[in-house]
């Protein structure tokens, strides 16, 4: 039997978005017993006849419906496209349908991230929004508590619904304590959950 682990799932344009994903993993493994798996989602194209290399250039490699189907629990990062998640995330997820049917999903703990060029700038509700999904596949959404320090403490990113980082109207903006710290944090949390949930799996 594979060991457990963490799909950390995530579509990034600009490298903030991955930048998340690489903290929140080592978050994950933090915690015995369970490691993490990064991968990430093609591009969508306009043109219908482009097609994606089946192995990206860089990052994390493409998630499959395996990937999804057998990680013992899952963080789901995008960045905002108008307060929503990217449509190459939104795109992976509509076709999970099978996932659904079989109920692969169900008490699974997940979390989602995100990034945005501004504070106010769909943070949360890009969250939410990756949030829908997971609750129809019948996962456990986990946010991250105020027990946290650093979540009273941001003047960045970092919310109740989820790791989120500020990147500036230039994408250029490193990632601040306070955002990375909410990452580890995270991570382990997830992890956590995900093996004290797995007997509700089996």
């Amino acid at each position: 039997m594979a060991s457990p682990y963490i799909l950390v799932l995530y579509y990034s344009r600009h490298g903030a978005t991955q930048q998340l994903a690489q903290l929140i993993a080592r978050g994950v493994e933090q915690v015995s017993g369970i490691e993490a798996q990064l991968r990430t989602v093609p591009a969508v194209s306009t043109v219908c006849e482009a097609t994606a290399d089946s192995i990206p250039d860089q990052g994390a490699i493409y998630c499959t419906e395996d990937d999804l189907r057998y990680c013992t629990g899952l963080a789901i990062g995008s960045p905002t496209r108008f307060g929503n998640m990217a449509a190459p995330l939104k795109y992976f997820l509509d076709g999970t349908s099978a996932l659904w049917l079989s109920g692969a999903l169900i008490n699974k703990p997940a979390t989602a991230f995100t990034s945005t060029a501004s504070l106010h700038g769909g943070q949360e509700t890009t969250l939410l929004s990756m949030l829908l999904p997971l609750l129809h596949h019948g996962m456990v959404y986990c946010g991250i508590p105020y027990s946290e320090p650093a979540l009273l403490a941001t003047t960045t990113g970092g919310t109740p619904y989820g790791v989120s980082h500020t990147a500036g109207p230039d994408n250029d903006w490193e990632i601040s304590d306070s955002e990375s710290q909410l990452c580890l944090a995270t991570g382990k949390r997830v992890a956590e959950l995900a093996l004290q949930l797995s007997p509700l799996q089996k």
